[in-house]
């Protein structure tokens, strides 16, 4: 793509036509059988929008497979991965395709209960939500299919942003992320098989199925297809929800939300990388190069990257669930390992300790949490050292 403005003007699609249409897409989606559908998913190479990037074609594919009386969708709206608030935005203004894309599932995969987890600071959705859901249940009176859409509350942990500690607080039990395998899809609420997707990839569906998967092609690149909505913050004269290609560089980003003056961009929250400026040209936002699940927070050159660093890793500390030894044990020495150091109680040197004690959190932990604290560690550490240190 040559800029981010003509990405910006062609992936106006999430929010553009069809926005307010009544449910013309999952009434074409119905005409077609399960296996035509999982094909076309299949065929466009779309991908999860949460961030993990499973290709949703075969989740669903999975899914379907199992043999079972009870199988159940479930729309992951926890959103808590700090500079997220894209979900956010699309329950807002779009529902409709949120719900369009469950039925579509729950036809495909054979369930007939959907469920949207939805975070507990968005409560105040829920009226809005409701009342579109009166809309969706008459339609679906009208179709050969039985689905149906209820609520469930988060109560603000982080670590329920997983699929299976999810489906464990779904259950009344503490969220904790559950040992895989077996996974969702063979055994997930209630031990039925069940898909968890983002809200943004069943809107992703939706939109598949309306334009068909050569059209959403033209979108993005060959590893990473079609559009991606990011949520932008930080020193940004442009902060908000926008709707991009992905597979587009950094710095063509920088160029169109930065202030002039970027050092640093954080790609995918406290959980993602942190780019400096000198990698820019060389970093793609996609699976190719950077996956995000929406959080682009922009750093320039007034902020003090171990101040950025210290704030996530005090998130990390009060988020972890503390059932792992290396997560519970090892965020609360990372964090004690960088004050001493900018204390000169440790020397510079200890920093190498610090980033072998991630690579050790990044095969041992038990879910992605206690994995993902070492990206933004190992990024901020090894490219901003000078100040970690003085």
């Amino acid at each position: 793509m040559s800029n981010t403005n003509n990405s910006v003007s062609r992936a106006d699609v999430i929010f553009g036509a069809y926005a307010s249409e009544k449910y013309v897409v999952l009434e074409k989606a119905l005409k077609r059988t399960p296996e035509d559908i999982i094909q076309e998913l299949i065929d466009s190479g779309i991908r999860g929008r949460g961030g993990a990037g499973f290709p949703t074609g075969l989740k669903w594919k999975f899914a379907a497979q199992q043999q079972s009386d009870e199988k159940y969708v479930i729309c992951n709206a926890d959103e808590g991965e700090p500079g997220t608030f894209k979900d956010r935005e699309i329950l807002m203004k779009v529902p409709r395709k949120v719900f369009s894309g469950m039925a579509i599932c729950g036809y495909v995969v054979g369930a007939t209960k959907g469920m949207i987890y939805l975070r507990g600071e968005y409560k105040w959705l829920l009226p809005s939500l409701m009342k579109e859901r009166e809309i969706f249940d008459e339609y679906i009176k009208s179709t050969n299919i039985d689905f149906s859409i209820e609520f469930i509350l988060g109560s603000g942990a982080y670590v329920c942003g997983e699929e299976t500690a999810l489906i464990e607080s779904m259950e009344g039990k503490r969220g904790e992320p559950r040992n895989k395998p077996p996974f969702p899809v063979v055994e997930g609420f209630k031990n039925k098989p069940t898909v968890v997707n983002n809200v943004e990839t069943f809107v992703n569906v939706n939109m598949i199925m309306r334009m068909g998967y050569k059209e959403y092609d033209k979108l993005g690149t060959q590893d990473s297809r079609g559009s991606k909505l990011f949520s932008i913050s930080g020193d940004t004269p442009k902060p908000g929800v926008f709707e991009l290609e992905l597979g587009m560089k950094l710095s063509e980003f920088v160029n169109e939300f930065g202030d002039g003056d970027t050092k640093a961009v954080q790609v995918g929250g406290a959980s993602g990388f942190c780019v400096p400026r000198k990698k820019f040209d060389e970093t793609i936002i996609g699976f190719e190069g950077i996956p995000t699940g929406g959080s682009m927070m922009i750093f320039n050159s007034t902020r003090s990257m171990y101040n950025v660093l210290h704030n996530y890793l005090e998130f990390f500390c009060e988020e972890s669930c503390g059932q792992c030894t290396p997560c519970r044990v090892g965020t609360q020495q990372l964090l004690k390992g960088i004050e001493a150091i900018k204390n000169s109680e440790r020397p510079e040197s200890y920093l190498d300790q610090l980033l072998k004690l991630t690579d050790t959190m990044k095969i041992a932990s038990k879910c992605g949490l206690g994995q993902s604290v070492a990206n933004s560690f190992a990024s901020i550490v090894e490219n901003f050292t000078e100040e970690m240190v003085y």
